[in-house]
């Protein structure tokens, strides 16, 4: 997440809220609750995968990332079934591991034979790192199988790495004319995307190499002849974090923080096009370094009107027809944003949706960070498929304690009120 606007951000999403209040969805089950300080292990639940047993798609597991927390796997009742340390600091001096975000990759053809994998982002090392899935393994389903020599993804040495201009984003997807699997990983505080082939290395571990970058853009040229780039840090560039491939046509779509949704070629050739904007685009800001935020000056109406800074979680819900949508995470207003999946219809908006509290003792998803779908069966308490959605303020809550989790919502939930 990156630093918000104080003005503008409340602005638009009250005017949104009051124009067209979305129709709420209430989660089915959540995860338990983790805190990001010294007692819970600087635990901050930020992005999930979903990974369907095919032998037995009741016992499928969501995987998520826990930030310095490392890697948690659930079982479909949202209970955790293993809980995986990011791996400790090179030296006394250096970052710990930190896993950002995390996806899936199928039937890799390893040297100790095919298997299914989560793929991470080690943000603290620059790294990405694998895990076999293994249901039924004794100790837990999942494996490290990273190979110890994995190069570092944007950095040239550990003092780069201490910068922590490092590996952010993910997405995982599999080339259908060639069958190789790649990763594309986004770049902290800077526009960078990198495309990574996934190797196999001996013993059973996994490699990778980098086969190109992409920069997007981080400042914009505007209707009234300007030139606008959004408010940060000095020396932060607008970053990418939420991602997701299409398999089907190779399309790649990458939420810009601070800008809006791009449509590009997952090989990272060609022309990103602009899906959407964030309703902040173009506005005018100015980072104040006493409180640490962005002053936003008067809004010059050029940006979009679904979608509240920051956009985050990326995923796509498959139909079997071909059609399907793109959800997007409208972190600023707590809201879901859906585009048509289809390329024909140019990614249209199809509406929107809230999670929304079912009851005192399970509350909805604020400020959302990741999300992940599957539009397949789970089983008799997913029948219909299963949306994943990080909670950045979980309720009750703990005091004045950080506290997040994942909330499980039905599908058929969310596909029943976007058709209506």
């Amino acid at each position: 997440m990156t630093t918000a606007f104080v003005a503008a951000t409340t602005t638009a999403s009250a005017t949104a809220t009051a124009a067209e209040p979305l129709p709420g969805i209430t989660p089915r089950a959540e995860t338990p609750v983790l805190h990001d300080d010294d007692a819970g292990g600087n635990a901050d639940a930020d992005d999930p995968a979903i990974w369907r047993n095919t032998a037995d798609p009741a016992r499928s597991l969501v995987i998520a990332t826990a930030k310095e927390g490392g890697l948690r796997a659930y079982d479909l009742d949202a209970r955790p079934v293993q809980s995986v340390a990011a791996p400790p600091a090179e030296g006394p001096d250096d970052a710990p591991g930190r896993f950002n975000n995390v996806d899936l990759v199928r039937g890799l053809k390893l040297s100790s034979g095919a298997a299914d994998l989560a793929v991470t982002s080690d943000r603290g090392h620059d790294t990405l790192r694998f895990y076999r899935i293994d249901r039924d393994r004794t100790g837990g389903p999942l494996t490290d199988v990273t190979d110890p020599a994995a190069p570092h993804v944007f950095s040239a040495d550990q003092d780069e790495v201490n910068e922590q201009r490092t590996a952010y984003g993910l997405a995982a997807w599999q080339d259908k004319a060639s069958g190789r699997s790649y990763a594309l990983v986004s770049q902290r505080e800077r526009t960078g995307v990198a495309l990574l082939e996934l190797l196999p290395a001996s013993g059973g571990k996994v490699t990778y190499r980098k086969v190109r970058t992409l920069d997007l853009p981080s400042s914009f040229r505007l209707p009234n002849g300007t030139t606008w780039s959004p408010c940060a840090e000095p020396g932060e560039l607008p970053q990418v974090e939420g991602m997701v491939v299409d398999p089907d046509n190779g399309t790649l779509y990458a939420g810009q923080e601070d800008v809006g949704i791009w449509r590009m070629r997952a090989d990272l050739t060609g022309k990103p096009e602009l899906v959407d904007k964030v309703r902040e685009y173009g506005v005018p800001g100015v980072y104040d370094e006493e409180t640490e935020e962005c002053e936003a000056g008067a809004d010059p109406g050029y940006g979009g009107k679904r979608i509240t800074a920051d956009v985050e979680g990326l995923t796509l819900v498959h139909e079997e027809d071909g059609d399907g949508y793109l959800l997007a995470s409208s972190q600023g207003d707590n809201t879901f944003a859906a585009y048509d999946r289809e390329l024909s219809d140019r990614n249209e908006y199809e509406g929107g949706f809230r999670v929304t509290p079912a009851g005192g003792a399970l509350d909805g998803s604020e400020e959302c960070d990741g999300a992940a779908a599957l539009n397949e069966p789970l089983g008799p308490k997913y029948p219909n498929g299963l949306l994943v959605v990080q909670d950045g303020h979980d309720a009750p809550g703990d005091g004045d304690r950080p506290a997040t989790n994942f909330k499980f919502v039905d599908l058929g939930k969310v596909m029943k009120t976007l058709d209506d």
